[in-house]
């Protein structure tokens, strides 16, 4: 009996991996999306609406959920908190802090740490090309990451329990 439990425990455990694992796969391309419209809005707060970079990062972060969300409250919150820290410390500082929240890997990593050194240091028009290229960027990422989703979430899902179950196997 206890090693029926054990065996379940085992299987179940295997499962939830891989269910973790096609998740990761499955909240990538979302979250490359989020992160497109939350640039995509800060340059309309740039080029359109003049408003102060922490005002237009707290508006981003009321629209956008989860982890993405959150980097950019955290930003403001670091712009704002303590005077004198740079935009790109802060976006650094903050995405750094929730980077393990995220389905991310390391070319949109790169990709949202690049713009992050742009902000704040040149002028209007400059910000916006660095905005535009990086949502471009990321557009691109966004197409393989749904590729690499429709590729691996299923098999992960199916991997998981298989894996479980050979555990059990080998046990016994």
């Amino acid at each position: 009996m206890l090693n029926l439990i054990g065996a379940m425990f085992i299987i179940f455990s295997g499962t939830m991996i891989g269910f973790y694992q096609a998740n990761q796969y499955i909240n990538r391309p979302r979250q490359i999306r989020q992160m497109i419209h939350a640039l995509q809005r800060l340059e309309t707060e740039i080029h359109y609406g003049y408003t102060p970079l922490p005002d237009a990062l707290e508006k981003i972060s009321k629209v956008i959920s989860g982890p993405i969300g959150f980097i950019f409250y955290e930003i403001k919150k670091q712009l704002t908190d303590n005077i004198g820290t740079t935009v790109m410390i802060a976006w650094q500082e903050s995405f750094q802090n929730y980077w393990k929240k995220t389905s991310y890997k390391n070319a949109e990593k790169e990709m949202i740490l690049q713009v992050g050194s742009t902000l704040g240091i040149s002028d209007r028009e400059d910000q916006i090309k660095h905005l535009r290229l990086a949502i471009s960027q990321l557009q691109s990422e966004e197409e393989m990451a749904k590729e690499e989703q429709n590729r691996y979430a299923k098999m992960w899902r199916s991997l998981g329990m298989l894996i479980g179950v050979l555990v059990v196997i080998i046990m016994l």
